[in-house]
């Protein structure tokens, strides 16, 4: 077991620092001040992050470090902790590592005891949950799917069965191919497109699936879908795979018949049959 206090630190640190995704207004004063404090800074693009560092008048050493040079950009990041300088991580807009590289960095500082702390502030994915309408109490951030229609596919062919809200990110010029898509395997559910969040054209679609269709074309900017959960009369999910979300509430603090008694609520299984699944099989006891 590995434990770390984040305000006690003197030590050489990694500052995962996130930046705003839209209006500069939502830069922090603690983000400023880390970006201040640090000796170096990791970004994805040094062009973008040169803009941010300029506006508040920030004047640090900037090294690229993107999923194409990664391993490079690693190896040059540790040895400037190893020399005794704190290094920001940066994205180009939100949280770092969210859709975006890094956990390979994060991993390895953690492996070598390297302190890795985390700096609150905006992102895309919740401001666009919270806005939506849609249930918030549980939700999966999926991220990007595939480009490729036949892979985004097989992706949502796997997620059609899930009873919680579903968040992804997605391009302008694949909006319209993944909202097909969605339809053919989701059916017509209810949908929030959330595009530009927090900058000037910030707007906020709700409606069916194939209602947003009918005017994604002309959209444009960032894109958030927030997609609501399988309703239970479509929800066929075996008895096996409901006993895993048995054991996440178990992890989560509650006891093995209210973990049993709240998956079958949520997943319309039956739940003396889910407890004796459990008990055969000596899940989780």
């Amino acid at each position: 077991m590995k434990r770390q206090k984040s305000f006690e630190q003197e030590e050489p640190s990694i500052y995962l620092v996130p930046t705003p995704i839209g209006n500069l207004q939502e830069m922090s004063e603690r983000a400023l001040e880390i970006l201040k404090s640090v000796d170096v800074i990791a970004c994805e693009d040094t062009r973008n992050t040169g803009k941010l560092l300029k506006h508040f008048d920030i004047k640090k050493p900037l090294l690229s470090h993107h999923e194409h040079n990664q391993d490079q950009s690693i190896s040059k990041i540790l040895d400037k902790i190893k020399e005794g300088q704190s290094v920001a991580i940066v994205s180009d807009a939100g949280y770092p590592l969210i859709s975006d590289p890094g956990s390979y960095l994060v991993k390895q500082s953690i492996e070598q005891d390297i302190p890795v702390i985390s700096i609150s502030g905006p992102n895309a994915a919740l401001d666009a949950l919270v806005a939506s309408g849609l249930e918030t109490k549980h939700y999966l951030f999926y991220g990007f799917l595939d480009a490729k229609s036949k892979k985004r596919i097989q992706e949502l062919e796997e997620l059609a069965s899930f009873p919680y809200t579903i968040l992804f990110y997605e391009a302008p010029h694949r909006i319209e191919a993944c909202l097909k898509d969605l339809l053919s395997v989701f059916g017509d559910r209810k949908i929030v497109l959330a595009r530009e969040i927090s900058k000037l054209h910030e707007e906020y679609l709700r409606g069916t699936i194939s209602e947003i269709l009918e005017v994604c074309s002309t959209l444009k900017g960032e894109m958030v879908l927030v997609v609501s959960g399988a309703k239970k009369e479509e929800n066929q999910i075996s008895i096996e795979d409901a006993a895993e979300f048995v054991h996440r509430y178990m992890e989560d603090g509650l006891s093995m018949k209210k973990a049993v008694q709240q998956t079958a609520s949520d997943l319309n299984v039956s739940k003396n049959e889910l407890y004796q699944y459990i008990v055969k099989n000596g899940k989780f006891m």
